[in-house]
């Protein structure tokens, strides 16, 4: 079901069975894959790709070029950051986070630029994410490390 406000760029992507929630913004030339829900006042940025079966909770901001695999849960409130040294008006030297296949993201997460997700890592709520987190691993806090 789409919902009141969409608002849809040109040259947006968008598979099979969109669901989204009220206000949603899909960027100039974003890929949503199919199965794929989007909840209330999230931003997708240009150029983001969105695997199959993803869940993205409100008030998201998925930045520029991020990629996010299949079957990807992200909570309320995560931020994805593109750029180490903003603002720097240069896509070429920007470095999108990755977010693999079955990743779960916990609520009011901020995920930094280069950083990869493994495969069905989970992160914690809160966390804030400056390295690369290894598939099957579970990493939380400020800044996120790995919990034993």
């Amino acid at each position: 079901m789409i919902r009141q406000g969409l608002i849809q760029e040109a040259n947006v992507t968008i598979g099979a069975h969109l669901d989204t929630g009220y206000y949603v913004i899909l960027r100039t030339g974003c890929i949503i894959g199919d199965e794929v829900k989007i909840w209330s006042h999230t931003v997708i940025d240009p150029g983001a790709r969105i695997g199959n079966n993803v869940k993205i909770h409100c008030n998201c901001y998925i930045s520029q070029g991020v990629i996010i695999e299949d079957d990807v849960f992200i909570g309320p409130n995560v931020i994805f950051l593109n750029d180490k040294y903003p603002p720097r008006y240069e896509p070429d030297l920007w470095t999108p986070p990755i977010v693999r296949k079955g990743a779960i993201i916990g609520g009011g997460c901020i995920i930094g630029p280069g950083v990869e997700i493994g495969e069905r890592a989970i992160i914690g709520a809160g966390a804030v994410v400056i390295k690369s987190v290894p598939a099957h691993q579970l990493w939380v806090g400020l800044p996120a490390s790995r919990l034993k």
